[in-house]
């Protein structure tokens, strides 16, 4: 069945994920979205995006534009799905304008809600779209994936969440291809709580190696990682299956070894001898770890829920703990059982 698939958000993840299915065998005709005019117009005429994936052209299906924030909710429901592939710290003001839309509409933004004015920290996206549009049918869609692998079209599995089934299946419908598996799961709280606990967590793995502390290190920083991470979900009341899947070990797995991910590469960076501005900037795109360690922090705290690689991770950024401070930490804590 092909499917009008609106892409918000031309980062290098939306793009990606846009171009994914506008190859789809079933012919989806998409449009990738963003507020740059300018970057629309450019992207359009070179069949690219020269500043997030440079060299991937775009196929014939995908379509490029631009308009004002405002008028988003004017023409989402000439759509099938809208997608939102715009930062954690974007999606609530999307979805207020989107709030009324009738059509299905998933995030791909992993992250707690950090603080701004009028808004408290540490909601999950699920949670923002609860305040602000709940009466949208939505969904997220997430998992072990480089935008970049996507693009090329080399093997990827997602998950697809969401409460409503048919949310589920259009989501499955948009994106499932030959190169792209999606599953289905209802578990919106625990595939949110993995993809935003591994960011935070690939910033301590990135640190071991950039200290070069080795391989051991790095089991040890990944196995008690995802040990945190579900501690963390289920007291939010995620299913603990949901971290032994995609969305939980795979993504924490591929983002705290992979070379490609800008939060491993932010613990390199401060590894080195960086301060943390320095290395935000020298990435030249958004480690959504950086943003959301205070965020996974407090929501732990706040529910009883130790944390300890998290909270070092968070002493390191805020400067308090130097690099080789922070793995002492760890390191010199009393001995436990293991579960």
């Amino acid at each position: 069945m092909s499917l009008k698939i609106a892409v918000i958000g031309a980062g290098a993840w939306g793009t990606a994920l846009a171009i994914s299915a506008s190859r789809h065998a079933a012919g989806h005709h998409v449009q990738l979205w963003t507020r740059d005019a300018d970057a629309a117009q450019t992207m359009q005429s070179q069949r690219n995006n020269p500043r997030y994936l440079p060299g991937v052209a775009f196929p014939a299906a995908l379509q490029c534009a631009s308009s004002p924030i405002a008028e988003l909710g004017l023409w989402a429901d000439t759509y099938d799905l809208i997608v939102i592939g715009t930062p954690m710290s974007a999606l609530r003001s999307m979805l207020l304008e989107l709030k009324d839309i009738q059509v299905p509409l998933a995030w791909l933004c992993k992250g707690f809600e950090a603080a701004s004015q009028g808004v408290e920290s540490g909601a999950m996206p699920h949670e923002v779209c609860q305040q602000v549009a709940p009466n949208l049918k939505s969904g997220v869609l997430s998992g072990p994936s480089f935008a970049l692998e996507v693009a090329r079209a080399q093997p990827t599995a997602l998950v697809a969440a969401s409460a409503h089934a048919s949310v589920q299946q259009i989501l499955v419908d948009a994106f499932h291809s030959p190169s792209l598996r999606v599953y289905a799961n209802e578990d919106m709280v625990g595939v949110e709580v993995g993809g935003a606990v591994k960011n935070v967590l690939a910033i301590a793995t990135g640190l071991s190696d950039g200290l070069n502390l080795g391989l051991n290190a790095r089991a040890a920083l990944i196995t008690r990682g995802l040990s945190e991470m579900t501690r963390l979900g289920v007291a939010l009341g995620a299913k603990t299956e949901t971290f032994m899947g995609l969305s939980g070990l795979g993504d924490l797995v591929l983002t705290a070894t992979g070379d490609l991910s800008r939060n491993r590469k932010v613990g390199m960076l401060l590894a080195q001898g960086m301060d943390l501005q320095q290395a935000v900037q020298s990435l030249g795109h958004v480690a959504e770890g950086v943003y959301s360690a205070r965020t996974v922090v407090k929501r732990a705290q706040a529910l009883g829920v130790e944390m300890p690689i998290s909270q070092g991770v968070l002493a390191l950024l805020d400067g308090k703990l130097k690099p080789a401070e922070a793995v002492a930490a760890l390191m010199g804590r009393g001995a436990k059982g293991e579960n």
